[in-house]
């Protein structure tokens, strides 16, 4: 038995169901900041996305070091990221908006 023909404007609304949450999904703009210097204590990065940070995390990090954010106290979260770190380190780091 040979598979029902849909109509096209049906097979579209499949796609956009199937695909939209895939090309909304933020982590498709993600960006890699390398080699960001941590200091022990507070540090400011210019996340460079042009927006408000919706998240980040690390892909690499290069010291034992425990780190946080201060996000919910940045007066610039559209430009920055906040971080207190327990040590210093050199650490890779994931942001998107």
């Amino acid at each position: 038995m040979l598979p029902q023909k849909l109509p096209l404007d049906l097979l579209e609304t499949q796609w956009a169901q199937q695909l939209n949450p895939i090309l909304s999904n933020p982590l498709n703009k993600a960006s890699i900041l390398k080699n960001v210097s941590l200091v022990a204590g507070s540090n400011t990065v210019d996340h460079k996305l042009g927006a408000k940070l919706q998240g980040w995390y690390f892909s690499r990090v290069r010291a034992a070091t425990t780190v946080y954010d201060t996000q919910d106290l940045n007066q610039t979260p559209q430009l920055t990221l906040t971080l207190v770190a327990s040590a210093p380190a050199v650490v890779d780091i994931v942001v998107f908006a």
